[in-house]
Parts: C-alpha cells; sequence; structure tokens
C-alpha cells in the first residue's frame, strides 16, 4: 500500500506545484487573514488546495482530506488520511520569495507512510515512504554527519503572535552562541527536508500544524532524523541528525525554547 499511496501522493502534489507556479501572479491580488494580520492567506492557497482535494476524490474515493484552508476529518484511528498544506511558506509565495511547497501526505491511523514536497518555482521533488526511505528527485537522502553543536547550521521558525515572537527571539538570542548560525526561512516543510539532506543539521518550532510537519517530518525521519513531534502537552516540532540531537535538546530547554 505505501507504493500506491506514495505515487498518488508525488502525482498529485506536482499537479498542486504546477497550478501554485502558474497561478501565482493573479492569486496574490487576493489576500486574506487567519489567525493574526502576519498570518496570510492568498487566492493561491486556496485554488491549490481544491485542486488537491478533488484529485483525491477521484484517485482515492471516500478517504478523508484534512487541509490547512478547509480543514476536514481524519483523526488517528480513521484509516488512511491525506493531510495537505496547499502552499507551505504563503508568506514566501506572497512575496516572491521562492522557498515554499505543496506537501502532501498519506496517513495512516494518525502516522505519515508516505509523503512529496514539491517546490513549485525549482520543480524540486521531495519524496518518502515509511520503511522506503527519502529522496530528492530520485536520489538517496541522508542526514549529516554533525557531531558537535558549535558548528552545527540548525533552522527555527516564528510564531504569528507577537507576544509569542517576542518570547522566542529572547530565546534565540541565547542559543545564538551556541551554534554555527540559525537560519530561519518560512517553510516548514521544506525545512524539514533540508535536514533530510544535510543542509541543515537540526530544526525546531513551535506551534505546527499536522499540515505543516505530516510530509517533511516523514522524509526527514527515513534520511535518518530524530524527530519529534508535538504531542497534546507539548507543541514542540523537533528534527536533528543523530550526532547533535540530545545536545540541541539540552541548549533548547537551557535556553527557555523547548517549552516557549
Amino acid at each position: 500500500m505505501g507504493a500506491e499511496l506514495l505515487q498518488v501522493a508525488t502525482d498529485v502534489a506536482i499537479e498542486a506545484a504546477v497550478l501554485a507556479r502558474t497561478t501565482r501572479e493573479a492569486a496574490i491580488h487576493d489576500v486574506g487573514t487567519k489567525s493574526s494580520e502576519t498570518d496570510v492567506v492568498t487566492a493561491g492557497d486556496l485554488a491549490v488546495e481544491t485542486m488537491v482535494r478533488t484529485r483525491l476524490a477521484a484517485l482515492r474515493p471516500g478517504e478523508p482530506v484534512l487541509g490547512e484552508e478547509s480543514g476536514g476529518s481524519g483523526e488517528p484511528g480513521d484509516g488512511v488520511c491525506w493531510v495537505v498544506d496547499p502552499i507551505d511558506g504563503t508568506v514566501n509565495y506572497l512575496y516572491g520569495f521562492p522557498w515554499y511547497a505543496v506537501s502532501l501526505a498519506a496517513q495512516v491511523d494518525g502516522v505519515s507512510v508516505a509523503a512529496a514536497v514539491v517546490e513549485p518555482s525549482s520543480g524540486r521533488k521531495w519524496t518518502a515512504s515509511r520503511g522506503g526511505g527519502a529522496f530528492l528527485d530520485g536520489h538517496p537522502l541522508r542526514v549529516s554527519s554533525a557531531t558537535r553543536l558549535e558548528v552545527s547550521l540548525v533552522a527555527t521558525g516564528f510564531a504569528y503572535r507577537a507576544e509569542r515572537r517576542t518570547r522566542q527571539a529572547a530565546g534565540i538570542a541565547g542559543l545564538l552562541g551556541r551554534v554555527r548560525d540559525i537560519r530561519r526561512a518560512g517553510a516548514a516543510s521544506l525545512d524539514l527536508c533540508a535536514v533530510a539532506a544535510g543542509w541543515l543539521d537540526g530544526y525546531f518550532e513551535h506551534g505546527l500544524n499536522r499540515w505543516d510537519w505530516a510530509g517533511g517530518a516523514l522524509i526527514a525521519e527515513e534520511a535518518g532524523a530524530v524527530v519529534r513531534l508535538p504531542t497534546s502537552d507539548d507543541d514542540l516540532t523537533f528534527v536533528a541528525t543523530p550526532g547533535i540531537a540530545a545536545e540541541l535538546t539540552t541548549a533548547l530547554t537551557e535556553t527557555g525554547l523547548a517549552t516557549i
């Protein structure tokens, strides 16, 4: 079943990425907001999610879909559920910064088993199936061999609400002296994929939703990363190459970033 689900995820995500790219100029002129004024949604987000839902209904009829823009069902225990982030990195999409993606994952009982993350700007295709490895355009992925936090490159993301961003900034100031550098590119799925490729040694972010991590976290895990996903008690997403996972966890705890 994993191979079949992966094929569907890949085919649909590629189609969706083409739609996102080709309609961007028109789509960004119709912009709304969600949780705050900085949390935007474009007509492109809505159009891409509608297309994904339509394609999945034809290819996998009766299976629930959970999407960022339209919600949906698919809690653990429902069998196969599709989880879609139609445009992860909407602010980047709005500004023309090319680090954004379509993320589509198939989950079984709440666990991702197949995933595709496709970058509309470059056409790069990140894929994984549980137990089948992770790939970038067909080439196998493996996390970095980093073992020292002080020479590791890590990434993060910030909340939309100003009060939480202020607390995060204070913690980041404490972390900066413990790592090589910190990146904040604005698309969780691609940050997770970057850890899988060894382009980053670690990544952490609070407040992600299931559609943010469902695809990228599987790709990182299949590439050998240590992955910790949000729970009802802790909303931290944490991904790192094994050689720095423990040290990065300690650093996040000591700087207050583990519980912000």
